[in-house]
């Protein structure tokens, strides 16, 4: 019997990297890991294509056009990868009776919350970035009912750009570094997200049907400032770290200020264990400590 093929976008960020990492424990299905060359998400009218020659039963679509502030200038470039081509990938999902898994971002939040955002709360994107999520949330959502949006948050990993490994290195070469203090959050171990990913593909191939809005980020929360100051106690690095205002670090795109999002829907429906973010961080530090030996 032919397996079911599960296809993979973004394959060289953090989340389709840590999913090849893992694909191996889920002998049950066939992988196709899509990078930009298989599969460019910058040209919409190249994914029907693609479909006529794979008819996957799940697409995991972790591409997306992520740098913040320049989507504040690159808006058409945002609004096509980030949206047009998420909402055709739905429609051709929903063609062949396929599931779509697409990544989603805290930022589709105004951040003026006091306490974790529910799957069901109101929307109001700070930045186009965030807007642009929304609309793809929305598009996937409207054209394909088997659709499941995970919105995570301050995904880092062993590979590729991300706060964690940008702090590490700066505290190696500086003697102090300011981190801003006023925006609190949950970071998210992208192995982590993979494996939630992957037992959630599991569940529905088990017959579940839970589609819909889920959140996922590591358990607890904390500012960029604390999470700076975590990343130095567990690497024993020695530089000072100070915190400062948002204000003092002014960016072209807004961020949130309190992105922290409620996961407890994901947990009750795909019996998903959230791990604690510092036991992740120092799991993540652990790793890169080992391939820099």
């Amino acid at each position: 019997m032919k397996k079911p093929l599960i296809v993979v976008t973004g394959v060289n960020g953090q989340l389709g990297w840590s999913i090849q990492n893992i694909a191996n424990n889920f002998s049950e299905f066939e992988f196709l890991f899509a990078d930009r060359n298989l599969l460019d998400l910058s040209n919409p009218g190249s994914i029907p294509d693609f479909f006529k020659q794979y008819q996957p039963k799940y697409f995991i679509n972790c591409a997306a056009y992520t740098a913040v502030d320049k989507a504040e200038t690159e808006q058409e470039l945002a609004l096509i990868i980030n949206a047009t081509s998420v909402g055709e990938i739905a429609k051709q999902c929903a063609a062949i009776n396929a599931t779509l898994i697409t990544i989603s971002t805290d930022y589709v939040f105004d951040g003026n919350g006091t306490a974790p955002y529910t799957t069901t709360q109101a929307t109001a994107p700070l930045n186009y970035y965030g807007y642009s999520k929304w609309l793809g949330e929305k598009l996937a959502l409207e054209n394909n009912p088997q659709t499941i949006v995970i919105r995570t948050s301050w995904v880092y990993c062993e590979h590729g750009n991300n706060f964690v490994k940008t702090m590490l290195r700066l505290m190696k070469d500086r003697t102090s570094l300011n981190v801003v203090s006023d925006q609190i959050g949950s970071p998210t171990y992208a192995l982590d997200l993979a494996k939630t990913i992957l037992k959630v593909i599991t569940g529905l191939q088990s017959g579940q049907s839970n589609y819909g809005v889920y959140h996922y980020s590591n358990s607890g929360f904390i500012s960029w400032y604390e999470f700076a100051t975590a990343i130095k106690a567990l690497s024993g690095l020695s530089c000072e770290v100070h915190p400062i205002a948002s204000a003092e670090y002014p960016t072209p795109a807004k961020r949130p200020f309190y992105s922290v999002m409620d996961t407890s829907l994901i947990q009750q429906n795909f019996e998903v264990t959230i791990p604690k973010w510092k036991e992740s961080l120092r799991l993540c530090i652990a790793n890169l400590n080992v391939a820099t030996a």
